[in-house]
């Protein structure tokens, strides 16, 4: 049985894990991931594509509500601004796929910040209901902008090659999505454990003690934003492409409340966490349509033609489960369970 550990060297304390059997299966996983186009359908391959680049989204939420305890719920706008940014960057200015996609994460970048200049001053549910005016702000520009953005009509958007690799097949865009979805794991699992992201956190838990300990509010809940946005934006381009056209009723303001749930229910904070919340809420929806097909009856037919409303009744209550029984989310229980495997069968 364990009954501590000991660093000796300043890189012992800051490396992500020194456990083998976490980097054991953490290898395991990324073989697994890479190879699965080759086992799963041609369905079970779109679910799984639309898990990673969800939660690309979802930890750029994550570095914003879960890290910096400010609360967004409109962060579809920023989905959307980077969506139509790689959109009009690709098809109206004429530039590569490569460099639209550093666009689709500068420019939500840039109105995170404007966006976040009404957080100093703002908390709880007046700064949820600013980023959700904002939200509505961008959806109306959109609409009005004429050909330039498509206005209602959207903006088609054809899989590009970048750097050389084509993306038109979805096994290859699979892969750039893995790719996209490890390297935004890595960014906020390093941001989360920098002396950024140990600021933010100190602010979540009090502002007003981390203001003491000099820490400067201004600068890091502007940080906060630009981060969240950019890697909202980076999700937006990738939802894009999967749908092959961006256009406002794309991006519902329920995939706003989708991530909102996927940070409570995968545990507030937790990088796992948002990987457990996505992998539950984005197959929750396509579970409860697989029992009722068992079912039969109406209830089947309830799930055809209230889908968008069935949706939103089950983040509902999967919030308001986690919230009453275990606020820690999964990874609350994750960890209680891998803790009863290694003491059992003395934790008691």
């Amino acid at each position: 049985m364990q009954s501590g550990f000991f660093k000796e060297r300043y890189g012992e304390l800051i490396v992500l894990t020194d456990s083998p059997a976490v980097k054991g299966w953490t290898i395991v996983l990324l073989v697994a991931l890479a190879v699965a186009p080759f086992v799963l359908s041609t369905y079970l391959l779109s679910h799984m594509t639309v898990i990673l680049f969800t939660l690309v989204g979802v930890l750029g939420l994550m570095v914003l509500t879960g890290f910096t305890g400010l609360i967004s719920l409109g962060h579809v706008g920023f989905l959307v601004l980077g969506a139509y940014a790689y959109a009009i960057g690709v098809t109206r200015l004429g530039l590569p796929p490569e460099l639209a996609l550093v666009l689709s994460a500068v420019v939500p970048a840039v109105f995170g910040l404007v966006v976040g200049i009404p957080s100093l001053r703002l908390h709880g549910l007046y700064l949820a209901i600013t980023t959700l005016a904002f939200s509505h702000i961008v959806n109306a520009a959109i609409l009005a902008g004429g050909k330039f953005t498509g206005a209602g009509r959207g903006i088609t958007v054809a899989r590009p090659t970048l750097l050389g690799v084509d993306l038109s097949s979805d096994r290859a865009f699979y892969w750039f999505c893995l790719v996209m979805c490890v390297a935004a794991v890595l960014v906020t699992l390093n941001l989360r454990r920098s002396y950024v992201g140990r600021a933010l956190m100190a602010i979540r838990d009090n502002d007003i003690a981390a203001r003491t300990m000099g820490i400067n509010l201004v600068r890091y809940k502007l940080l906060a934003f630009l981060v969240s946005a950019a890697l909202t934006g980076l999700a937006g381009a990738l939802m894009g492409m999967y749908l092959s056209i961006v256009s406002v009723e794309g991006f519902p303001f329920l995939l706003s409340i989708e991530a909102l749930a996927i940070v409570i229910v995968g545990g507030i904070g937790s990088v796992l966490g948002a990987v457990f919340g996505t992998v539950f809420i984005v197959m929750m929806p396509e579970l409860f349509s697989t029992l009722m097909s068992a079912v039969g009856g109406r209830l089947q037919d309830l799930m055809t033609t209230s889908a968008h409303e069935i949706k939103s009744v089950l983040y509902g209550l999967a919030i308001i489960a986690f919230l009453r029984f275990d606020p820690r989310g999964l990874r609350g229980i994750w960890h209680d369970v891998r803790h009863a495997w290694v003491y059992w069968p003395l934790r008691y």
